[in-house]
């Protein structure tokens, strides 16, 4: 069993719902008694099901899941045989999110459930579930209500900020940045972004393309002369890098867990990772690559002789005005930055995530930043303070098919629509982390929210807000 395992972005899937009301069938049966099982809350009543008819639950699980979702109610069944079922259910907490959970059976007696999934998807587009757009005050009363229920539920602890056209509508940080001292989050708060620095990362790399000193086209190898393969180096271009069209691969895994203080500078990275050989022919398809990021930083240090992190400082940071973001290392001090709070699979208390911190951010993700910088760095972007215009476009324009529809720009996401409509900007999670900027460049709203919890906690606020706005 899994939990909800909410994508950072998704595209509108229209559903054929027949009916509310779960067949009278063994898969129908067992859904029945799962669904009121998990939904009683009682220990007891849980692990009676449990041990008749899901052999590979616990009880544990499955109070997790309906503190996350406050329970399911049933909207209706999309697919129904005597061993498998799918249902489309909405969660209780929050409202208008929709999940499609499906069950299999074992086809001997007592039919025990053999799979269940739990899979979240966008809001249908059926007239009976519509979520009307609300004007800004409206949403932000309903933000702030949802948000002081999954504060007081400990399902969100962090800084959410929503501004349309430059004027922020919603501001607010909730939870513990560190609950040894009980020391509150404000909105200061610094939070450990993940991914997100993929933003700045490529529009390093975009400055140098509009300054002409580097070719989106050019290979590796014509940047980073020594690179130790010498495949990778004149087959994967900067184009592919930025796109994670290379082959280039991760550098999450045992070797990363070995070294993980040891990986000081980019070099570090290089010197370890760098004799790998390619995942699969550079440009034949998307396979997102942690590593390939890393060496478009590393392109960035050889072209402009800056190491990465005086580059961003200086040309992003410093010109959006983003003075509360950084990448300073772990085992520095930094005043106002969030300690990362995890929860073991299943349940448990919330633990600190230390132990899992590389020795600093990289360009592909990592550092620290608020949610008033995130603004600002959207801004900045937008008004063509860090690229021009025709370069702005070119980094936040989807580039290649990410999978489910999804598009991917240059370190950017593109979930516009045809109109123009829709949102740019990217997400970011790991344990004891989460955070997510959405620039809406046609309507002006931008959304930025950060968390010290595991991933989905900021990504639902951010879906929260967005299925509420305005197209345009």
């Amino acid at each position: 069993m899994r939990l909800i395992n909410f994508a950072s972005f998704l595209t509108a899937l229209l559903l054929s719902v027949a009916s509310a009301q779960i067949p009278d069938t063994p898969a129908g049966r067992q859904f029945t008694a799962w669904h009121a099982a998990q939904d009683s809350e009682d220990r007891t009543k849980i692990q009676r099901f449990l041990d008749t008819s899901l052999p590979f639950g616990t009880v544990e699980q499955e109070l997790a899941i309906h503190k996350q979702t406050g329970g399911f109610d049933i909207k209706g069944v999309e697919q129904s045989s005597d061993l498998q079922i799918t249902v489309l259910v909405q969660t209780r907490n929050p409202p208008h999110q929709f999940a499609r959970v499906t069950m299999g059976l074992e086809a001997a007696e007592p039919h025990r459930i053999a799979r269940l999934s739990i899979q979240n998807i966008p809001p249908p587009d059926l007239a009976e579930f519509p979520i009307a757009p609300m004007s800004d005050t409206t949403l932000a009363s309903a933000l702030r209500a949802w948000l002081d229920k999954e504060a007081a539920a400990d399902l969100f602890a962090g800084t959410a900020l929503v501004a349309h056209n430059g004027k922020v509508i919603f501001s607010g940080a909730y939870g513990l940045a560190d609950r040894g001292k009980r020391a509150p989050n404000t909105v200061d708060t610094q939070f450990r972004i993940g991914s997100m620095n993929k933003m700045f990362t490529a529009t390093c790399v975009l400055q140098l393309v509009q300054s002409g000193k580097v070719r989106l086209s050019d290979p590796l190898g014509k940047y980073i002369t020594d690179y130790p393969n010498p495949e990778v180096a004149a087959k994967v271009t900067i184009h592919q890098l930025l796109t994670h069209t290379g082959g280039t691969g991760d550098f999450f895994g045992p070797e990363f867990e070995e070294h993980r203080l040891e990986l000081k500078s980019l070099d570090d990275y290089v010197n370890l990772f760098g004799k790998r050989g390619i995942a699969f022919e550079p440009g034949s398809r998307f396979g997102y690559s942690n590593y390939g990021m890393l060496l478009a930083g590393k392109v960035i240090e050889r072209v402009s002789g800056q190491s990465y992190y005086d580059y961003v400082a200086e040309n992003i940071y410093r010109r959006a005005g983003m003075i509360l973001t950084g990448s300073q290392p772990e085992n520095e001090t930094v005043t106002g930055r969030a300690v990362g709070y995890m929860r073991p699979q299943g349940g448990g208390n919330w633990t600190p995530n230390t132990n899992t911190l590389p020795y600093r951010g990289t360009p592909a993700g990592g550092g620290y930043s608020t949610v008033g910088d995130l603004l600002k760095f959207a801004q900045a972007l937008i008004s063509h303070k860090l690229l021009n215009a025709e370069n702005t476009s070119l980094l936040i324009s989807g580039q290649v098919d990410a999978g489910d529809g999804a598009m991917y720009a240059y370190g950017f996401e593109d979930g516009r629509e045809k109109d123009g409509s829709g949102w740019v900007g990217h997400s970011g999670g790991a344990p004891g982390m989460n955070g997510d900027l959405r620039i809406f460049p046609k309507s002006g709203y931008v959304i930025a929210v950060l968390s010290n919890l595991d991933p989905p906690a900021a990504s639902e606020v951010s879906r929260f807000v967005s299925v509420r706005l305005p197209k345009y």
